[in-house]
């Protein structure tokens, strides 16, 4: 079974993770954030840097392995969960961080994303989502909202975008979680949730591009009124939200639905409370199709249930064969073979 080997004696800070590089994205772009709150969460895991791998694909979010002071490995474009897989499966002690955007990982890299997912290989990746191609200069990726007009749909894209999280667990996902840019508080709890995770943690991160999607999670973002616009789930808890906490989640028949407590008779007893360990992916998917205006957007830990990792299946499969064998040495492998005297 692998595990995250923490070292006990050295208490690592987020300046430990921090390259010497200088951080190239646009000033205010929300990949600033994901960083910072990443660099915390490697420090709070206490997993030293040398134990770290950060591999990426191709976009700005991509740059992220030049940040982060471990191993790193910038790949081509959408081939990041390939090589993740191949640098987890050849050193398991290794903790792995798949970085990567909504159109590299679900574009050209959506083949490697679903079956890296359905393997349960023992990586984490960040999704980050803006809805958008900035690196190519503002093209539609499999995001964007339908009807939205960009550089190459000038009229409005005609498809429908995906859901990365319905396609987490239409993949067979274990863990799926979400993240807003600007809320580092729950960004740092449910990145560490990913990493703890044994298999693979797809974490959407929704983030801010400035330039070629400026507010495309403008809504969510506003301090304001954030509170009322988002819910953010931890397993065993309410699923309460709103600026004065009075505002919840029930059922009502097979749908979610918002309701006041103190209102109708609504108490916090009646409220759902959140289950991210059922096998069952029903009421988690319902959480991931919610949306305004109606509906809060769902944060945190969605989905975090124990599955069998590919690396684990695979050594317990070795094992198994090794122990019904015959040949233990490679003396007893050549001794197998037909041979001749000549």
């Amino acid at each position: 079974m692998e595990t995250i080997q923490k070292n006990q004696e050295i208490q690592y800070t987020a300046k430990d993770f921090k390259s010497d590089q200088y951080v190239r994205w646009c000033p205010a772009c929300g990949d600033y954030a994901i960083l910072s709150s990443l660099q915390k969460v490697m420090a709070e895991l206490g997993v030293s840097p040398a134990n770290t791998a950060v591999i990426s694909g191709i976009g700005c979010s991509s740059r992220l392995p030049y940040y982060i002071s471990g191993y790193g490995f910038h790949t081509i474009h959408g081939r990041g969960a390939a090589v993740a897989t191949g640098v987890k499966v050849a050193n398991p002690d290794l903790t792995v961080w798949q970085i990567t955007g909504d159109g590299d990982c679900l574009a050209i890299g959506g083949n490697h994303f679903i079956h890296s997912v359905r393997r349960n290989i023992d990586i984490n990746v960040l999704i980050f989502n803006n809805q958008i191609y900035g690196l190519t200069k503002g093209q539609f990726s499999p995001t964007t909202p339908k009807g939205f007009k960009t550089k190459s749909s000038p009229y409005g894209t005609v498809e429908q975008s995906f859901r990365p999280g319905e396609l987490t667990i239409g993949a067979r996902g274990s863990f799926f979680g979400r993240v807003l840019d600007v809320d580092l508080k729950s960004s740092q709890m449910t990145m560490m949730a990913a990493a703890q995770h044994k298999g693979t943690s797809v974490v959407e991160c929704l983030v801010n591009c400035i330039i070629f999607n400026d507010g495309a999670h403008g809504w969510l973002s506003e301090k304001t009124s954030r509170e009322d616009r988002i819910i953010v789930l931890e397993h065993g808890q309410k699923m309460i939200f709103g600026k004065e906490r009075n505002k919840g989640l029930v059922l009502d028949g097979f749908n979610l639905k918002v309701v006041t407590i103190g209102e109708n008779g609504i108490t916090e007893n009646d409220i759902l409370t959140h289950d991210a360990k059922t096998q069952d992916p029903t009421l988690h998917l319902k959480l991931i199709y919610m949306e305004g205006p109606d509906f809060p957007i769902a944060l945190g830990v969605i989905r975090d249930v124990p599955a069998e990792t590919y690396n684990d299946a695979i050594i317990n499969q070795i094992a198994k064969e090794q122990e019904k064998s015959s040949i233990k040495t490679f003396d007893d492998l050549i001794d197998s073979l037909e041979q001749w005297e000549v």
